[in-house]
Formats: structure tokens, sequence, C-alpha cells
């Protein structure tokens, strides 16, 4: 068993009360297309770190990233693949073959076989078992006793990695009664709207998300509520071991996920805009019980369902706290199935303060969201940091240690106006607030773009990403820093860099 492995089942073991352990069990990876990948985004993660500008991650050369469907677009401007500063240009310059969500899934399925049937062999399965296609993982409920068996598989190379299946809870929302008169002052939307473009973008280059659905994983949602009346297009609630609750309808178990959904595509049914992209289309799913919280497996299972439903966005205004430096893999091959499919993964910092974070939104891959407000001050209780990879079953051991930070880019996420269950509106703070700003910018530059049609799925994801980040207003310290990422969302000159660029 290597030191890593036995770190992970020591902790579980020792951790909690009572005889019995609901854990999350990876199948050993990983494949070769998947290590070429991951390689290609460290050495890119790692170049990036050394920018000063955010506008030195635009892509220079989107005819690289242009191609057939299934093609590995080829350099046609003589000049070096992989010298940009932002990821798309690293991962195109690598050989990773095209595969369809439907490709993934059978792959990811398929390659669960091994460890299932292992599980059954010693008891473990099919008992409490759970098996999701995109982290490649199944949960298990099982006693310290049974647990302490997983060594046998461990030995047999079968196991990447053991997780506590965690509890989440929702982030704690305070209403604002009193509002600056700098928010009240904004007539036509919601004062984030406009900062960041939102309002501009749709007027300028006529698109207001139509075409795109996003992916929001939370509480749930009111689907009756007058802004988001007819948007929700798909439905599913989760257990806590991850199992879709049957006969189950639209609801929202608390506040946070109307919320959220609203500043994604709401309306203006209370007089002014609160949503980024009305036009969009939401796949809605209860990863979190608005009063109980949720489990990593019920993320984990929301996340194989949401992309199955063709999302083109995944929104997660959630996580669990992470006081280290070192972060749970929980979520990173999920996360990178969904980059593989096109699919951007939009999180959450967390709301704890500076130097903590929270998990998935700290994970290597996601694309993670602090918090400003309306005079471009970073929120207090918005706080990234370093973090550091220094073993890892994914990356491979010439990129370690792999050295990074967080978050990505801020978005406004104090005193956010928005949507709640009953037909009402509310005025929330939260990094949970801010994330749906960039969900929504991100279908509102692929229904201003031809991304979505043009760009090979394995490049798309890491293209938005790095149009988004490199249009930024900037911010705080010369390049990345901990409360403000690159900068502060600007999706009006995002769509216009874009656009610029052909695209």
């Amino acid at each position: 068993m290597t030191r890593r492995l036995a770190g992970q089942l020591e902790r579980i073991l020792d951790e909690g009360s009572g005889s019995h352990r609901s854990v999350i069990v990876r199948m050993k990876l990983p494949e070769k297309d998947e290590e070429t990948l991951l390689g290609a985004v460290a050495r890119a993660i790692q170049r990036r770190a050394l920018l000063l500008s955010a506008r030195d991650i635009l892509p220079a050369h989107p005819d690289r990233l242009v191609g057939p469907a299934g093609e590995t677009p080829s350099d046609r401007s003589g000049e070096a693949v992989g010298e940009e500063g932002g990821l798309a240009a690293q991962v195109a310059a690598v050989a990773v073959r095209q595969v369809s969500k439907r490709g993934l899934r059978s792959r990811g399925l398929k390659s669960l076989l091994p460890l299932y049937s292992s599980l059954v062999r010693l008891g473990q399965g099919p008992r409490g078992a759970r098996s999701f296609w995109t982290s490649k993982c199944v949960v298990l409920q099982t006693t310290k006793d049974d647990l302490a068996r997983l060594n046998r598989l461990v030995e047999e190379s079968l196991i990447g990695d053991i997780y506590p299946n965690r509890m989440l809870h929702v982030p704690r929302l305070v209403e604002l009664k009193t509002l600056p008169s700098r928010v009240l002052e904004n007539k036509a939307s919601a004062w984030g709207i406009h900062a960041v473009g939102g309002l501009a973008a749709r007027g300028a280059y006529g698109a207001g998300g139509r075409g795109v659905k996003v992916g929001v994983l939370d509480t749930g949602v009111d689907a009756s509520h007058p802004d988001l009346k007819g948007k929700v297009a798909d439905w599913a609630e989760f257990d806590a071991n991850g199992e879709e609750v049957s006969d189950s309808q639209p609801h929202d178990t608390g506040q946070h996920g109307t919320h959220v959904a609203g500043t994604i595509a709401g309306g203006r049914a209370s007089g002014r805009w609160i949503g980024m992209a009305p036009d969009a289309k939401l796949a809605a799913a209860i990863a979190l019980d608005g009063a109980k919280g949720g489990t990593d497996a019920q993320v984990l299972a929301a996340i194989d369902w949401a992309i199955e439903r063709g999302v083109d966005v995944l929104n997660m205004s959630l996580g669990g706290v992470t006081l280290g430096p070192e972060v749970p893999s929980t979520y990173t091959e999920a996360i990178l199935t969904s980059l593989r499919a096109g699919i951007p993964v939009v999180t959450a910092i967390g709301n704890d303060g500076q130097q903590i974070t929270g998990s998935p939104g700290n994970d290597l891959l996601s694309f993670s969201v602090g918090a400003t407000d309306y005079r471009d001050c970073a929120a207090a209780f918005s706080g990234g940091r370093t973090h550091i990879i220094r073993e890892s079953g994914f990356v491979s051991p010439e990129n370690l240690p792999l050295v990074y930070s967080k978050p990505e880019i801020s978005a406004p996420g104090v005193a956010v106006y928005s949507s709640v269950p009953g037909g009402k509106w509310a005025a929330f703070n939260g990094t949970s607030m801010a994330t749906p700003h960039v969900a929504g910018a991100m279908a509102l530059l692929l229904s201003a773009t031809s991304i979505k049609k043009r760009v090979a799925p394995t490049n798309r994801a890491f293209l938005i990403q790095d149009l988004l980040t490199g249009s930024v207003e900037e911010l705080g310290e010369i390049g990345q820093d901990h409360r403000f990422g690159f900068g502060r969302l600007d999706i009006l000159q995002a769509i216009g860099f874009a656009r610029e660029k052909g695209f």
C-alpha cells in the first residue's frame, strides 16, 4: 500500500464515532489520454502562475482550437503551439482523443467493472454500493472491520483513492434588509448584472443565453417563480447515498438554489433584470438539502446526471471546508470528465475568509470564483489560498509538487438581489452568489459566439475559461492573487475579444 493510500485509509478508520463508515472508493487510474490531458493542464497552470497580466491568458491563435469534430487542431501559424498563457493552447498542443459524452459514459462504466467485481468478492457489494461513472468511483456503506479488508484491493492495484463520504452544509444565508444606495440606484437590473457587463453584452451582441443549458446542483429550485417559469428543462433529486429520488417534482428545500438559479437565468418579473442569461435553460438537481445539507456522493451522482442531460456549463455553489494547503481529490476525476465533454465546472471558493477554501472549489481543475462588492472591493468572507499537490493518483510525478492558487476570477457576491421561493426576491452575500454570475456569463459567451459549434469538446471548456479569465477587470495584485484571482468578471469584454478573434 502506498503511503498516500495508507494515510487516507487510516484517517477514515480513525475519524468519526461508531462502527459504520460511508466511504467513496475510486478506481485506480489513469488512462493514457487522462494522463496526457492532466499533464498539459499542470504545465499550463505552472506557466500561468508567472503571468503579470490577465490579457496574456487570451488565446492568440484561435485557429488552433477550431477543427472538425474528433480531430486535434493543427498548428497552422508556424509558431510553437502551447506558448500562450492560457489552458486551451496547452491542451491543443497535445494529442488527446476526442470522445463523445456517450463514449465517456461507456468507458467510465466499463472501467468500474473490475473494482465492483472485487468489492462483491470481498463482501462489500452490492449491499449499499452505488457507482458513479464520471468519477469512476463507488460509494460504500461499510463497517470499520470491513473497510480494513480494502487493503487487499490496494495490493491488487485496483484502488486509486479512498475518501470519506463527507457531509456538506448549505452556506448560511443572511438576508440584507438595508441595502447601500449605490445598490439601490441600479433600476434596470441587479447591480451585479450591470457591473460585469451583462446588460451591455445582451444589448451589444443580441445574446441572452438561447440554446445553452446550465446545470445547477444545489438545494433545488422553485420552478414556479415568475422569474424562472418555463426555464427548468430537467429536474432530479438525489439522497445522501447518491440514489435518485423517484417521482420528485421541482421544489427548493431552502432558498439557496432558487437564488442561484435566478442570477443565472432569471428575468425581470421584479421590475429589474436579475439573471445574466435570461434565455438559457436550466438542468436543476437537489444535491443538498436546505436544512440537512448533503454528501459528496449526492453531488457526484448529480454530476453524472447533469452531463447525461447535455448541460453546457455546470454551476456548483457548494462545498466542504478545507483548512490546509493540500486538497482532497474527490472531485478531480468528475471535473476532468466534464472538461473532456466540453463542460466548464464553475465553483464557489467558500465563505470562511482568507486562507480557507472549500472543496470542490479548491480542486485543481475547477473554475473557482471569489466575491466582490459594488465598489470592486474583495468581500471579507471570500478567501482563496495557495494549494499544493505533493502526491497524486492523477498528476504524474514529473509535474509534482504542483503549486497552484485559487480563485481563478471574482464576481459580484455582496448584496446580490435575486429570486427566492414563493415568488419573492432577496439580497444575499456569498461566493455562492458570485459563482452564478460566472456560469451565466459562460451561457452568454456561448450564445454570442460560434464556440459551441466550432470548437472540439476537449478544447471548448478550456477556451471558455481562458476567455473569461483573460478579459477580467484586473484588480488587486498584479497577476493572480487570493482575493480577486486574476480580476473581476467582465463578460462584455470577453465576448468582444472572442468576436475579434473570429469565434
